[in-house]
């Protein structure tokens, strides 16, 4: 595989700080302030199955596991055969370290983004076209520092990568699908119903789809941003309706008000501000019609969108973790796309931990 001196032999912590602001994909409406969120760890889901966001961390692995060498092009980390492998080495620590732990994860990867949504997905390409166009300058001139800062603006992931990552998680036993619409919302009905024990994700949008229990910076929980250790954090959702005295229907509107990835919001009209307005005032309709603005276009789709989301419908068993396919696995990554043996197996030493792999008789785990 291709070198690059900057990365770690096996990927265990994140950056999240530099992977989301200049990102297109944003994280949903900013409900921060409204949450009273407390330190959590990864051991502390042990036994509990977990929906796991994977769209954003994809773009994580995509924006981090990059070619930063002196004369690098600043893009996703590829291996030899000129193949992207960053997304797949993300998953492959993270899944590992999770199963390690005792964590039964369930990867939803997003499917088709409702209609609602066009607006966003569009100002999101053009801002990848745009820094694509500065990217490919920058390599032109020789400025590698720009180049690279450029490579994780435009950085996309591909359908073909998402494939790729749901065949390399089937291949360690792990539930992945795609969901009908958006992933963190799949991954909440399916909480919400009680099929997923919580939701991880870094999106605030989770809680407006229902789910009982988000986690934010559950894969980076230990690691270390500018000095501070990052912890996992735990949102109920009932005891943030509740501490500010708001009902699902309420936290909607409000957050409609703020703005989310559906509709940009109501100028003038922060967190704070709509709180206070949609408790005296209950209803979006009743706020602008007292404070003479206008009410949001398609507002009761984008009511609908976060009360009932569309959602593929999937059985109990499609949830269980299944035995590590070894060889298949060993074919998908050291053979195919040039995995190091160092690094695959240090994922299967974790994965044996968990005890999901099966050496059928065989001298030694690492002997196929």
């Amino acid at each position: 595989m291709g070198s690059n001196p900057a990365l770690p032999a096996f990927l265990l912590s994140s950056r999240e700080a530099q992977v989301y602001p200049m990102l297109a994909p944003n994280m949903g409406c900013n409900l921060r302030d409204l949450a009273n969120s407390e330190d959590t760890t990864v051991e502390a889901m042990r036994g509990k199955r977990v929906g796991i966001d994977s769209f954003l961390l994809a773009f994580q692995f995509l924006t981090t596991i990059r070619d930063r060498s002196a004369t690098g092009d600043g893009g996703p980390l590829k291996s030899d055969n000129g193949k992207v492998v960053a997304h797949l080495m993300g998953f492959l620590s993270r899944a590992s370290l999770m199963l390690s732990k005792g964590v039964k994860p369930v990867f939803i990867f997003d499917g088709t983004h409702p209609d609602l949504k066009r607006d966003e997905i569009e100002a999101r390409r053009e801002k990848r076209e745009l820094a694509a166009t500065e990217w490919k300058a920058a390599l032109d001139r020789g400025d590698f520092a720009t180049a690279q800062k450029m490579a994780q603006r435009c950085v996309k992931y591909t359908p073909e990568m998402v494939e790729e990552s749901i065949e390399m998680l089937s291949l360690m036993g792990i539930p992945a699908f795609r969901a009908k619409a958006e992933g963190e919302a799949q991954a909440a009905v399916m909480a919400a119903n009680g099929q997923l024990d919580a939701v991880a994700t870094q999106d605030w949008d989770a809680l407006l789809y229902g789910a009982p229990v988000v986690i934010r910076n559950l894969t980076s929980d230990g690691s270390k941003k500018m000095g501070r250790v990052i912890r996992a954090q735990r949102i109920v959702l009932s005891d943030m309706l509740s501490e500010n005295e708001l009902t699902r229907e309420q936290l909607i509107d409000l957050a409609i008000m703020i703005g989310t990835d559906f509709h940009p919001g109501i100028k003038g009209i922060g967190p704070k501000t709509g709180l206070k307005l949609i408790k005296e005032f209950g209803t979006i309709e009743a706020i602008c019609d007292a404070k003479d603005k206008e009410v949001p276009d398609r507002i009761e789709e984008i009511r609908e969108i976060f009360r009932n989301h569309p959602v593929v419908e999937i059985d109990d068993d499609s949830l269980k973790q299944g035995d590590v396919d070894v060889e298949g696995l060993k074919k998908f990554l050291v053979d195919d796309r040039q995995f190091s043996q160092k690094r695959f197996d240090n994922a299967m030493e974790l994965l044996e931990t968990a005890g999901l792999v099966r050496t059928g008789g065989q001298t030694s785990l690492f002997s196929f």
